[in-house]
């Protein structure tokens, strides 16, 4: 189905549902204007723009809203004064020049044909934008340390801004203020001051890095959350360039949607939710139980599949679309959990759509180079360590954060001076909620300030990237662009594994290359090459390293820092690859394992783990008995 058929679809399907979309998981808003403000008639001003606002410095000052075509507003801010004109989509948009940062509190005038909107206490400073799912949108009252956070977060030069969460394929143009959305008393809509009474509820990992931000700099930040819980790197990519993108994985997922959303009969699901009513009710009868006053029958459709955050383009749409065009500072993204359920097949169509993400979100901020920083996705579940090592391999989630790595790469060895990548996985928690938050804001706070803020020199924030590798003497010898070295704690370096060309993993013993030795014996060594070798793997060609959802890995740039090297491998071997060279059975689908093959392949990566530790036990006693 085209992007036109489909359009055309979802049109049919909102006549139907009119009146329905009430009972969509989150309220829709009340007012028309905010899903066409053309219907809205007379004058508007866009929901960005309210008192208590931050207003992005150094870049032209962007004011828009929507009035009867003809009429003229003028907006006055700080001396500079614009006008503009509606024009015949009601639309009109007034840009005032540049400015610098400024902490004085300001006041703009917004001058319509029925008067004047007075935005009060606005700021000059930079404005970033958080994006992701539920582990960005954690607040600080659900993650470790997070009640210090909030007790101190007397920064009222800080100002928050979430946006309403109210999903459906249409681009929206605007988004509903707190007390428009139908809401229980939140504030998402809002601009916040922030304080210990506005921020509990706001991203740990984004007031972290803005609290970060604003104590090092100064500046004024503004901060817009957009997360939403349960969401795909796909629904957060414009649906437009989804349907570009050549890849066959792309090209599935976006077909297996419009079937399901063509197949969505808003009559049968009517039907459905009567026959349930009607069995309840005489279940209650049945059952000589009264009928509860405020149980009725139903009387409209559920909104249906195209009509959640699920959907490709969806959250971008219902999101994002509402504040493109505003001037921002840049953007931080963390995201992935929901995109490992679909095997490897699921992983090379994130590979593929994520960097298409990245280039739609700067096209919506109409900046080709907007600071995009990118934190892989978090850990969850038991941490690997060396008796289980292989049956975590096989885990999707590995795959998803190479992923990220790789486009972060493919960015940055293209020269973008303005992508940033920071890993999480040794922030380890059982949960897939890990509460270690405040560490992952720190983190992405240094890679702002070093390359956003002229700190390069104070701050490091690059993992190490791979320069060669190479395997020899039966060993893979890495090198990498910095020194690295294991987390301080009296730990060697582990998180690595090997395999050789039969496709058999085994943990590595990881050291450094020797360079040279003294007439002692002393060893010089170098930092920056790695060398991985097994007993059990005699000719080794690939390696993997932090390869599980919760991994082992502790290696990270040298001298005190906590810059992990990030996931990643060098062969591309697929888990059905492993399961026939493990098990001699070919899969069904070698990109998706079936769950009776998933758990062959676990047996069989189980089998290989006792295997090691039985060839170690053995080596012990032969040591012992050595006289």
């Amino acid at each position: 189905m085209n992007l036109q058929a489909r359009s055309l679809q979802r049109v049919a399907i909102i006549a139907l549902l009119f009146g329905a979309v009430a009972y969509a998981a989150e309220p829709l808003p009340k007012q028309d204007v905010f899903i066409d403000p053309a219907a809205g008639g007379g004058f508007c001003v866009h929901s960005l723009f309210q008192s208590n606002m931050v207003l992005q410095r150094s870049k032209p000052i962007v004011v828009w809203g929507w009035s009867t075509p003809g009429d003229k507003i003028t907006v006055t801010f700080a001396g500079n004064a614009a006008t503009a004109t509606a024009e015949k989509d009601h639309s009109w948009r007034a840009t005032l020049p540049a400015m610098d940062a400024s902490s004085e509190p300001a006041t703009m005038s917004i001058q319509g044909p029925d008067g004047t909107v007075a935005l009060e206490n606005v700021l000059i400073g930079d404005v970033w934008v958080l994006g992701g799912q539920s582990n960005m949108e954690r607040p600080l009252t659900a993650v470790e340390n997070g009640e210090l956070e909030i007790a101190a977060a007397h920064f009222p030069n800080i100002r928050i801004l979430t946006v309403p969460k109210i999903f459906g394929p249409e681009l929206r143009k605007n988004f509903p203020r707190a007390d428009q959305s139908g809401g229980s008393g939140s504030l998402a809509g809002d601009w916040q001051v922030c304080s210990p009474e506005t921020v509990p509820g706001l991203s740990a990992i984004g007031y972290v890095m803005a609290r970060r931000i604003h104590m090092v700099t100064g500046v004024p930040i503004g901060v817009i959350n957009t997360s939403r819980g349960g969401t795909t790197v796909e629904a957060w990519t414009p649906e437009a360039r989804l349907r570009k993108i050549d890849a066959p994985e792309a090209k599935e997922m976006l077909a297996k949607w419009d079937e399901q959303i063509a197949a969505y009969d808003p009559k049968a699901d009517l039907q459905k939710q009567v026959d349930k009513y009607e069995a309840k009710v005489a279940e209650l009868k049945e059952k000589k139980k009264a009928i509860p006053a405020d149980m009725k029958p139903p009387t409209v459709p559920s909104p249906g599949p195209a009509y959640s955050h699920r959907p490709p383009g969806n959250c971008y749409a219902s999101v994002i679309a509402p504040i493109a065009g505003f001037p921002v500072k840049g953007v931080i993204f963390h995201q992935g959990y929901n995109n490992c359920f679909d095997g490897v097949h699921g992983a090379r169509m994130y590979r593929a759509v994520f960097p298409e993400m990245i280039r739609g979100w700067r096209d919506a901020f109409n900046d080709a180079d907007l600071p995009f920083g990118i934190l892989s996705q978090c850990t969850a579940g038991k941490v690997q360590d060396r008796n289980d090592f292989l049956a975590h391999i096989g885990d999707i989630g590995a795959r998803i954060r190479e992923a990220q790595y790789q486009t972060f790469l493919e960015f940055y060895k293209a020269g973008d001076k303005n992508i940033g990548f920071v890993s999480t996985y040794d922030l380890r928690r059982s949960s897939y909620h890990p509460g270690l938050k405040i560490p992952a804001g720190e983190r992405i706070a240094r890679w702002a300030l070093a390359t956003q803020y002229g700190m390069e020199e104070a701050f490091r924030w690059l993992p190490p990237i791979l320069k060669e590798m190479k395997a020899q003497d039966g060993a893979i010898v890495l090198s990498f662009d910095q020194s690295v070295a294991p987390v301080s704690d009296g730990s060697d370096m582990e998180g690595f594994a090997i395999a050789g060309a039969d496709m058999k993993f085994q943990p590595a013993t990881t050291t450094y290359a020797v360079i040279s030795k003294d007439s002692r014996g002393r060893e010089k060594q170098d930092q920056t090459t790695l060398v991985l070798k097994s007993p059990l793997v005699p000719n080794p060609v690939h390696f993997r390293y932090a390869w599980a959802r919760s991994p082992m890995g502790n290696v990270q740039v040298a001298r005190g820092s906590d810059i992990p090297l990030a996931t990643q491998r060098s062969d591309h071997w697929t888990n059905g690859d492993l399961l026939k060279a493990l098990t001699g059975q070919d899969a069904e689908d070698p990109l998706t394992l079936s769950r009776g093959e998933k758990r062959q392949l676990d047996a069989a990566l189980a089998q290989e783990d006792r295997r090691r530790l039985a060839a170690e036990a053995k080596a012990i006693l032969e040591q012992q008995q050595q006289p």
